[in-house]
């Protein structure tokens, strides 16, 4: 995997509005994103010949190329586990890169899960269903926990208990997050900040976890652009290459419900996922600019922290207290407001955020931000980039 390291880059982004009713459909919303990332790399359609996205985006490769226009395909492929999948498009159109299997790949992820399908919902069938996903939800559903916050919020009781920690400790992701969100024009909650003692007094959505320590509900879409790092430096913007890209599951993985572990405070799969990351770029955590984490639930942050080794187990509330994550903390964090602030992109906006970091062209640029961590969706298998200029 190591020869994966500066054999791609990102050279171009996309995304639509992030609103609450798009007032369209997801293939529109998928359309519009992959021409803006197209545009922005002074691409056309003409020169694609790769696609990647979620299994759960339902627009199929085929009907985007179709609707843009794409003479022919020669890659394509699909992504399992939800938001865990984010940062693995991009490792596989990477990978097609690299082998000479394509040549310009699009990563597009685009759902209307405000106004159409709402994730955060009970699935009344699943516990049922004659799969191995169904097995796995009869374990937990029966006994009322059949919604991520709920799953989220079993964890987060015990990490809160181990270490000490509380619901303050949670609400400071959350106002930091909101604080990077309010100067971002493109984010739902821009000149939106809120005060802890706001945290503290929304309600309880399943305890800890009040209503904002969980992400926002989106209509939107966002799309990448993958190539040579060679092609790249000849297109309209400077590139990002792909220094590292991994995927990563632990020993005893479910989803989002991993209670059978000996060590119940952890993500173990995230783990997996950063020792390749630091061995495939040479780096190390104390190297790392900018930090794009996936919060989609706060507790899960505190814990990726810890798990990538910017602090040890259980230091991470302190971490966070110490202003860490601000935007001239010692580790700058989703500056554009991540899933809590901007949007909820399945963590692809995440990814965007990273481009746009080092390219020098972000709303809330951090100064000398020339090595970018991306991580995708915790508690399930998960995946994780490493960027930085040409």
């Amino acid at each position: 995997m190591t020869g994966l390291s500066g054999s791609a880059a990102i050279a171009g982004i996309g995304a639509t509005d992030f609103s609450k009713d798009s007032g369209r459909s997801e293939l529109k919303l998928a359309v519009q994103a992959v021409r803006a990332a197209l545009d922005d790399a002074g691409l056309s359609p003409a020169d694609v010949d790769g696609m990647v996205s979620f299994t759960q985006d339902t627009n199929t490769e085929i009907a985007v190329a179709r609707e843009l226009g794409v003479p022919e395909l020669s890659f394509f492929s699909r992504i399992h586990y939800g938001g865990g999948a984010a940062c693995a498009t991009v490792q596989q159109a990477a990978m097609a890169v690299a082998t000479g299997v394509a040549e310009v790949v699009v990563c597009y992820r685009a759902f209307n899960e405000r106004s159409g399908h709402r994730f955060g919902q009970v699935q009344p069938g699943l516990a049922g269903a004659p799969t191995s996903s169904g097995v796995d939800a009869g374990w937990s559903y029966p006994f009322g926990l059949g919604t991520p916050a709920s799953w989220v919020a079993m964890f987060a009781q015990r990490y809160l208990h181990t270490y000490g920690a509380s619901s303050q400790d949670l609400g400071r992701v959350a106002v930091t997050m909101r604080a990077h969100a309010a100067s971002n024009p493109a984010a739902w909650f821009y000149e939106r900040p809120i005060t802890l003692a706001d945290h503290q007094a929304s309600r309880w959505i399943c305890e800890p976890l009040r209503l904002f320590d969980c992400c926002q509900e989106s209509d939107g879409a966002v799309a990448v652009v993958v190539t040579s790092v060679s092609r790249a430096r000849d297109l309209r913007r400077p590139p990002a290459v792909i220094r590292a890209a991994a995927q990563g599951s632990g020993s005893d993985q479910f989803v989002m419900t991993s209670y059978y572990r000996d060590d119940l405070t952890g993500l173990p799969e995230l783990g997996v996922v950063a020792r390749q990351l630091w061995g495939q770029a040479g780096i190390g955590p104390a190297d790392v600019d900018v930090a794009v984490l996936y919060d989609h639930f706060t507790p899960f942050v505190l814990v990726q922290l810890e798990e990538l080794g910017f602090c040890g187990r259980g230091e991470a509330p302190g971490f966070v207290a110490s202003g860490a994550l601000g935007l001239d903390g010692a580790l700058p964090t989703n500056p554009h407001g991540g899933q809590l602030g901007e949007a909820y992109i399945h963590g692809m906006n995440g990814i965007a955020e990273a481009v746009r970091q080092v390219r020098g062209t972000a709303v809330n640029q951090v100064a000398g931000a020339s090595t970018v961590l991306v991580t995708a969706g915790t508690g399930v298998p998960t995946s994780g980039l490493v960027l930085s200029g040409a």
